[in-house]
């Protein structure tokens, strides 16, 4: 009774991240192209009064693109959000938010001062409270509307440039499952004309900082709705699983006793209905997935293709993939080789990490296991054991990050597929994040994971990030003090030495003053340098 009562819990929402603000959906604001909301702590548009933020132009990256999108002008989703927006809120210091009404993740207070650090831990390590509440908190979200977001129904030239907004409601668990929808959907090229080479999520070097913002947010987002700031995503560790152990009516559902293709009627995910999964009807009628329901989650785990993904990975497979030292190469797309993104994402042999895509490894394999929505992209998030795997696959390139401690610039700056550059802003969050800014430590965004802590380190790690943190905010006026210290020592050095020449040139009836009078005699004038 627990849970189904707290899956129709009413509470009161607060400011949120995710797609198209409400405020900012009405047709003043998309003519204006400007969404700066005003913050409710002060009534200003982004808080400025209160220093929180201001409403800024947006800087697009001018970085060259590789050449998988051969178009220009198409998509909305081309410097995003500028078909949109030009004009956002840009938040100062630790503040976030399309209104600059949140912290940053990692920080939390009144002004967003204070550190924090959660950690995301096994499922199967949770009690049994702490696992009904997870799932109860999973209904909840599929169950309430999101106050603050709305999505798009149609194109912004459907929407006749603003003129006519094409917004609708949806509840906070299927807000997420139409943002990852609409990062990988095909461009509509007119008639019946698509363009199917292209994903702003998936497929190229932003996969793993894309997935790490879309669960940072989700896991914010449960927070909220349940008050409940101490809840992190569990994950699942699939590495040499025989079968799909999370799939039983004690956690994400069992199989249905005669249909093998739903889920048991004994899970309240088998009364979920999925969204945005009929991609070849959107794109024969022009139109986008308007979140409309469409039938059952669908899942029948191990009868899938075994000749495309025989089994579940292996210790050994994630092992071999964490030895690969370089982030991205070659085309940055799914033909990428001995590329670690490529590899975990599954478009690479996890024994070779040669690109092989008639099979499927590591992430991809979990997807089509379970034979069912999670195996289509598009409509993938339905299932609610995603979050489960990904949160995984993110602790996989957390290890990898921690293992090789790339700097940034191993992210590529230039020359991905589209909306894949280091600079690009991820499609379709507002607010806005940049695909290098989650290329870093989890730690450096407020969790962790139980398996990958180093107790030892921690409080030490704790004491420093502050302090590394201030020297990251004043390093270039540390570099520019070094360099003129090290001009000012030049010079003072210089005229040291010019000195003392000058004092060794002297007449030799002052030299003796500087010896003994009794070494008068045996004097040698050698330098003492």
């Amino acid at each position: 009774m627990l849970l189904f009562a707290m899956g129709f819990l009413l509470v009161i929402l607060q400011p949120s991240t995710g797609q198209f603000p409400r405020a900012c959906v009405n047709t003043q604001s998309l003519l204006r192209k400007e969404c700066c909301p005003p913050w409710a702590g002060d009534g200003s548009p982004c808080g400025e009064l209160s220093g929180r933020g201001s409403c800024q132009n947006i800087l697009l990256s001018q970085a060259p693109l590789g050449p998988q999108f051969p178009f220009s002008g198409v998509d909305d989703r081309e410097d995003w959000p500028s078909v949109f927006y030009n004009r956002t809120c840009k938040c100062e210091g630790n503040f976030l938010g399309f209104n600059c009404g949140e912290c940053k993740f990692g920080f939390s207070g009144i002004n967003c001062n204070e550190r924090q650090l959660k950690t995301r831990r096994n499922i199967f390590q949770l009690t049994t409270s702490e696992k009904d509440k997870f799932l109860a908190y999973l209904n909840l979200a599929k169950n309430t509307l999101s106050q603050d977001y709305v999505i798009a129904t149609g194109t912004y030239a459907q929407m006749n440039n603003g003129f006519n907004p094409m917004f609708k409601n949806i509840s906070v668990y299927d807000l997420f499952v139409w943002m990852h929808y609409y990062a990988s959907r095909d461009t509509l090229l007119g008639g019946s004309n698509v363009w199917r080479d292209i994903d702003f999520a998936h497929e190229a070097p932003g996969f793993l900082p894309w997935h790490r913002v879309f669960l940072l947010m989700w896991e914010r987002e449960i927070q909220k709705i349940t008050g409940d700031e101490k809840f992190t995503i569990p994950y699942w560790d699939w590495r040499d699983a025989e079968d799909c152990v999370v799939c039983t009516d004690e956690y994400m559902g069992g199989r249905h006793p005669t249909n093998p293709n739903l889920l048991s009627p004994a899970s309240f995910f088998s009364s979920w209905q999925v969204i945005c999964t009929q991609s070849e009807e959107y794109n024969g009628q022009e139109t986008l997935c308007s979140a409309t329901s469409e039938g059952p989650i669908l899942r029948n785990p191990g009868n899938n293709d075994k000749s495309r993904t025989p089994r579940l990975p292996s210790s050994a497979e994630v092992e071999f993939c964490l030895s690969l030292t370089q982030y991205e190469s070659g085309p940055m797309d799914k033909m990428a080789n001995y590329s670690f993104r490529n590899t975990l994402e599954g478009f690479a042999d996890p024994q070779t990490a040669i690109s092989n895509i008639s099979q499927s490894g590591l992430h991809n394999a979990l997807h089509i296991y379970m034979n069912g929505s999670m195996s289509q992209v598009q409509g993938s998030a339905n299932d609610p054991i995603f979050v489960l795997h990904h949160a995984f696959v993110d602790s996989i390139f957390e290890q990898w990050l921690r293992r090789h401690r790339p700097m940034l610039e191993v992210y590529p700056a230039a020359n991905a597929p589209i909306g894949h550059n280091r600079e690009d802003y991820m499609v379709p969050f507002i607010p806005l994040y940049r695909n290098g800014e989650f290329f870093k430590f989890s730690r450096e965004l407020g969790y962790d994971y139980e398996y990958l802590q180093e107790p030892a380190l921690e409080s030490f790690h704790d004491f420093l990030i502050p302090y590394l943190e201030q020297a990251r905010q004043i390093w270039a006026w540390l570099v520019g003090a070094a360099v003129i210290g090290g001009i000012i020592t030049a010079v003072l050095t210089g005229l040291i030495l010019a000195c003392q020449k000058k004092r060794r040139g002297t007449s030799s009836e002052i030299q003796p003053l500087l010896i003994e009078s009794e070494d008068y005699n045996n004097i040698s004038y050698q330098s003492n340098f």
